[in-house]
């Protein structure tokens, strides 16, 4: 009997553990329950857009097609500095001191409005990092809580089919010996079975200002994005084939990848709601999301270089 007595001890000194360490991760998980990444001021960006008319905007543009690519040309018009490259163009032609410094004073005016965009996109990509990171713990939590769930199950399993052999070698009477083991055979077995649960705990995650939502849409409702942003974002020009807009194909691979091409279960899902309640999978889901489009926004970072590296061809 003093071994039965042991084992129901330890087992009640881990369960207790694991609960002080639950309770210090739910303490400690409060603060991620509503969004910390949000800007503390909110900018209200103008609602102009770019022209989507690409082809009409390159060819009314030829004449720079020589010292600027295609995306470099729809870039300075969606800065609206078309007119100051052209008139830079025109002043290259004289020589003189005062064209020099006119030249440099529109270079100035371009970087200007280029420096804009790059903090623009700086802002974003990490808006969507931060996003990234507070999800990432709040999956962490989750699992931890599914782990430690299971954790108790299985020894709770072990548990019961030690002390079911042991009451079995002590009881001599061997009817109450076959209900010892068969009872503690099926409580074993309900307990290991129990560990099997596909979707596990869940926990409450709210993000009103929802960055994945207006990607998903493909439709800018919300100020979460600049309107140049946004352009790159939609303007087919700027991705690989040019046959999609970027945050086309990025919907494209989480309907395959993260929803199994599950279109109604797609636009169902808490990830592109307020928030609600989460499970380990739609958290990890989100994170994988968010990091994507993160990494989506940087890429953009290489088309401007392209067009610094154009422009200074240009003035040099």
């Amino acid at each position: 009997m003093k071994k039965i007595f042991y084992i129901f001890a330890f087992a009640a000194l881990l369960s207790s553990c694991v609960s002080r360490k639950n309770q210090a991760i739910k303490e400690n998980i409060s603060t991620l329950k509503d969004s910390y990444c949000k800007a503390p001021f909110k900018y209200n960006y103008g609602n102009k857009f770019p022209s989507y008319n690409s082809d009409s905007i390159i060819a009314a543009n030829k004449e720079l097609k020589g010292n600027f690519s295609d995306q470099s040309i729809l870039i300075l018009n969606a800065l609206d500095n078309l007119d100051e490259v052209q008139e830079i163009m025109q002043l290259k032609k004289d020589t003189s001191l005062g064209s020099q410094v006119k030249i440099l004073q529109l270079k100035s005016k371009i970087n200007s409005k280029i420096t804009i965009a790059l903090t623009e996109l700086d802002a974003v990509a990490a808006e969507f990092d931060c996003e990234g990171e507070r999800v990432a713990q709040i999956g962490n939590y989750v699992d931890n809580l599914n782990t430690s769930r299971n954790n108790k199950l299985v020894l709770y399993s072990v548990v019961v089919g030690a002390a079911a052999s042991i009451a079995g070698g002590i009881v001599k009477n061997d009817a109450w010996d076959r209900a010892i083991s068969i009872g503690g055979g099926a409580l074993g077995a309900g307990f290991g079975l129990a560990t099997l649960n596909p979707k596990g705990k869940k926990v409450e995650f709210i993000h009103h200002r929802n960055l994945l939502r207006d990607i998903w849409n493909e439709k800018l409702q919300s100020p979460n994005f600049p309107p140049f942003i946004w352009y790159m974002y939609t303007e087919k020009r700027f991705s690989n084939k040019e046959e999609h807009s970027l945050i086309r194909s990025m919907k494209e691979r989480w309907l395959h990848y993260q929803f199994d091409d599950d279109q109604e279960a797609a636009d169902r899902s808490v990830i592109f709601s307020d928030g609600g309640y989460y499970r380990s999978d739609d958290l990890h889901n989100r994170e994988a999301m968010l990091n994507q489009m993160q990494s989506a926004t940087r890429t953009i970072n290489q088309n401007i270089n392209y067009l610094l590296l154009d422009l200074d061809k240009l003035v040099l």
